[in-house]
């Protein structure tokens, strides 16, 4: 059977195959969007972060013997760790000035990071293997599904949903934004701002993390990985609205959709589609699709 002149089971294939980009992109971008929603900071080191993520995985198995599922739980909270230095030791000194300096301190530290990294292990590419509970595939009728693969997409979607309720619906996210929004009243009210800033900066950074561990049995690991990526991940935050966590989710995974579906039907464009949106999507709606205007 085919659809417009393409194998089905090809088509579903590669939707698929967009749905696992989708879900990276979804992951990455809620933790870009919830820095940029409650502090403001164009964090130019979350691709260093997944690629810590990844490469923190592979070491786990490689050095200590840990598996992929207590990867899934301690490389997360490591990354965090390293976000919190990053956010106490750095990033709290520049709150008070313009954002170019955030920006500018977070793509130095995503360069000392990555050649760190690259200094140590090179720039090849270490294999992970998919854990033993996950191998094979689901047979669809139509398509065989790689079990890891669904389990990407449905851990992703969790997390996002999960990320959204906190930050949109609990008291801890009603605090969050209050303590960004009007910190000083924030902090009459007895709560520790300084506190909440640095969970929050580190929280975000731990999503980038859980994104590495996610991706780690998917790619190859290097230390490249965060730069082959991080600016795709932008376009699909600028694209969703700077801030905007619903948005940077829906964009994150529509846009995986649209890149698989175009290396199907128009190859060539797979590279640079994600990129044509976004002038397309700031040319009518400069704020992003959820965005608000400043």
């Amino acid at each position: 059977m085919e659809l417009f002149g393409v194998p089905l089971p090809a088509l579903l294939g590669q939707l698929t195959l967009g749905l696992v980009n989708g879900s990276f992109y979804a992951v990455l971008s809620l933790g870009l969007a919830v820095i940029f929603g409650m502090l403001h900071i164009i964090n130019f080191s979350h691709g260093a972060c997944y690629m810590m993520g990844a490469l923190f995985t592979w070491m786990a198995m490689e050095y200590f013997g840990l598996g992929y599922w207590w990867s899934l739980l301690l490389v997360p909270l490591s990354v965090a760790i390293v976000g919190i230095l990053i956010e106490r030791l750095l990033l709290q000194r520049l709150y008070k000035l313009d954002y170019l300096y955030a920006l500018l301190l977070t793509f130095g530290i995503a360069l000392m990071l990555e050649g760190g990294f690259r200094a140590w292990l090179g720039v090849a590419g270490q294999p992970y293997s998919i854990p033993a509970e996950l191998a094979g595939a689901l047979d669809l009728g139509f398509m065989m599904l790689p079990k890891y693969r669904a389990w990407v997409i449905v851990a992703s979607l969790t997390v996002c949903l999960l990320t959204w309720y906190m930050i949109e619906r609990t008291r801890l996210g009603a605090y969050l934004r209050a303590a960004t929004e009007n910190p000083a009243l924030t902090q009459a009210f007895g709560i520790n701002v300084p506190v909440m800033v640095m969970l929050t900066y580190a929280f975000g950074v731990g999503l980038a993390g859980l994104a590495g561990v996610l991706a780690a049995p998917t790619t190859q690991v290097s230390p490249l990985m965060g730069s082959n990526l991080i600016i795709v991940v932008f376009a699909v935050v600028v694209i969703g609205g700077m801030g905007s966590i619903l948005g940077s989710v829906l964009t994150g995974l529509g846009l995986g959709v649209v890149e698989g579906l175009t290396k199907v039907f128009y190859p060539e464009a797979s590279a640079v589609v994600v990129f044509l949106i976004m002038a397309i999507v700031l040319w009518f709606r400069p704020a992003g699709l959820f965005g608000k205007a400043a």
